[in-house]
Parts: structure tokens; C-alpha cells; sequence
């Protein structure tokens, strides 16, 4: 049964309003350059010390909300190394997906997963029964921003467990590679890079092939 329309209305612009809040933070940002440089989070996590780690995930959470997580996971790299950067993106990117999900979730209330339009509602049944998949997907398939599946995943019924679950699986390599890059930066001849570099291109192959199966089963879904 669909929600009431005046009720529906009040979600989706409650929802607008939020996604206008971000553009003007995102375009104040960037037209003031605000953003940090490399430079500039390699002094921040000096001046913190021991608690820079500790610090790392909560400010992936805020800072993901303008800045994209490729870039601050290649912070994790610049300021950690490799070995300890890759678990604390990853757990940032994981942790910045639920917060981005529920914050969607909660803007639209009891509407969620009766927002979609009819086209594509059958999205709903198969996030139902496929989440954990539908996430890994998601965050395979090159050129999809994670912060649009985030927010997306948040109009739907899909769980948060399943969100979780999903993005440390699908997005552990990818997380990895930018993680290498950020650590490689003054030595782009690193065995680091290279690793990363491949799994960049072999994560690009996968994910096309990935979403070019998706849309043949949609496709076939939509005809039968």
C-alpha cells in the first residue's frame, strides 16, 4: 500500500532539504578551497600522535559527507602506512555507509522502501532476499559513487547489518589500493603502487562485467 501523499511529500522534502544542505557545504568548501592537502593531513595527524588513529574513523565519517572516501583513504595510507591505514579506512568507509544510510532512513521515516519509483521497485524484493550481494555489487561496479548508494540504500527496507557486511567485503580491495597509493605518494615506483594499480584495473573489469550481468537480469526480469 502506498504512503499517503501528503505524507510522502513531507518525507521526500525533508530529504531535499538535506541533500540541498550538503551541495552548499560542498560547494562552499570547494569554492574557497578549504579542502586540506596532503601536506596539511600529514600535519594534523603529527600534531594528534598516538590518538591520530583513534581520531581517523570519526573524521571519516564527517568528512566523507564532502569529501570523497578515495581521498581519505588515501589519507589513512599517507599518515598510517599500508598495514594499519587498510583497516582503519575500511572500517571508515563501513562506518560512514551506515551513519549516510540511517541518516537517509531516518529523513524519511516509515516511507522507506515506498519511495522508489514503480519502475524499479523490484529493486526492493531483491535487497530484501540479495543485500549482502547488492551492496558488494555496488561497491565493485566502477563510477558508482558510494555516497549515492549509501543515501539510496537508506529509502529502501535493506538492513543494516547487510550494509555492513556488504561493504567490508566488496570494498576491502578497493579500499586497500587507495590506501597503497596515499602511502606511496613520494615513491610511485613502490611495489605498493603497483599492487594497487592492478587491483584498481582488475576491481574496473570485474565491476563492468558485474554491471553488464545486472542489467541483462534486469533487462530479462522487465520482459518476462
Amino acid at each position: 500500500m502506498d504512503p499517503p501523499a501528503p505524507g510522502r511529500r513531507k518525507a521526500l522534502l525533508r530529504l531535499g532539504a538535506y541533500l540541498t544542505l550538503l551541495a552548499v557545504i560542498f560547494a562552499t568548501v570547494a569554492l574557497t578551497g578549504s579542502l586540506p592537502s596532503a601536506d596539511d593531513a600529514r600535519t594534523f595527524g603529527d600534531d594528534l600522535g598516538p590518538f591520530a588513529a583513534v581520531a581517523y574513523v570519526p573524521l571519516f565519517v564527517l568528512a566523507n559527507f564532502i569529501v570523497t572516501w578515495a581521498i581519505l583513504a588515501g589519507a589513512a595510507g599517507l599518515l598510517f602506512g599500508t598495514v594499519l591505514g587498510w583497516p582503519l579506512a575500511l572500517a571508515g568507509v563501513t562506518a560512514a555507509a551506515l551513519v549516510q544510510m540511517l541518516l537517509a532512513r531516518t529523513l524519511v521515516k516509515e516511507h522507506a522502501g515506498r519511495l522508489l519509483p514503480k519502475r524499479i521497485q523490484s529493486l526492493e524484493g531483491f535487497l530484501q532476499h540479495n543485500g549482502v550481494v547488492a551492496v558488494m555489487e555496488s561497491r565493485i561496479v566502477p563510477f558508482l559513487p558510494y555516497g549515492v548508494v549509501n543515501h539510496a540504500a537508506g529509502l529502501t527496507g535493506l538492513g543494516f547489518r547487510d550494509m555492513a557486511v556488504g561493504t567490508v567485503v566488496g570494498a576491502a580491495p578497493k579500499v586497500f589500493a587507495y590506501v597503497a597509493l596515499g602511502g606511496s605518494l613520494s615513491n610511485l615506483s613502490a611495489p605498493e603502487v603497483k599492487v594497487a594499480v592492478g587491483v584498481l584495473v582488475v576491481l574496473g573489469v570485474v565491476g563492468l562485467v558485474v554491471a553488464r550481468r545486472r542489467m541483462a537480469d534486469e533487462a530479462g526480469a522487465a520482459s518476462a
